[in-house]
């Protein structure tokens, strides 16, 4: 269970607002975050991952507080060890794509599987600038699930794959959510993406 209750004041183009998000995210679930731009989306995940303090509230997962700004109590992005795939992908520039992998874990049937589910078996000694945009999301997200993670948050994760490709890649990872027992939360634009997938949609206004 993920139990949420932040505030963010926010700065953007369109001025200050406010992100105030209060949810439970059951564990085990796949929730689809929407919402317009500039109302908190991006920054709501980093929150959740601790790349990001918000100005006041509690995160508690699975009954270990994350985050208690009354009690001073914020843990760091490490300990909360989450996987985090970036709208951006934020690869490692000198590092090919098996060394993105190994960095994370050094189970080589987990890597394995990892690289069929992301077609990128024949590019393991390719380095981002080698791979195509689809190709290095894909690795983002090969990267964030190599750590086996329990929380996984996804910024726009398939806005660079064409339909047929994300289709097959959403199949697989719903198979590897249930494998790893993860709450997952993915931020999309898209109306018709998760279809059938996600177990619910949160829609983040922004004030």
């Amino acid at each position: 269970m993920i139990d949420i209750n932040i505030e963010k004041r926010l700065k953007g183009y369109a001025g200050a607002g406010i992100l105030k998000v209060k949810h439970q995210f059951a564990p085990g679930s796949i929730t689809k975050i929407h919402g317009p731009s500039g109302a908190g989306k991006t920054t709501f995940l980093k929150i959740v991952a601790g790349l990001v303090r918000a100005d006041a509230g509690k995160i508690l997962v699975n009954n270990v507080t994350w985050l208690d700004s009354e009690h001073h109590i914020n843990l760091s992005p490490q300990a909360r060890r989450v996987g985090f795939v970036f709208q951006d992908y934020a690869l490692f520039p000198n590092m090919s794509v098996i060394q993105h992998l190994e960095y994370a874990t050094t189970d080589g049937l987990w890597i394995d599987r990892l690289l069929h589910l992301g077609k990128l078996e024949t590019l393991t000694t390719h380095k981002p600038h080698h791979l195509s945009g689809g190709q290095q999301q894909r690795l983002a997200i090969l990267r964030a699930l190599a750590i086996r993670p329990q929380i996984i948050l996804m910024d726009e994760p398939f806005s660079a794959l064409d339909r047929a490709i994300k289709a097959e890649l959403i199949s697989d990872l719903k198979s590897v959510f249930s494998d790893l027992n993860a709450t997952v939360l993915i931020v999309s634009h898209n109306p018709d993406e998760l279809v059938g997938i996600a177990d619910e949609e949160f829609y983040i206004a922004g004030v």
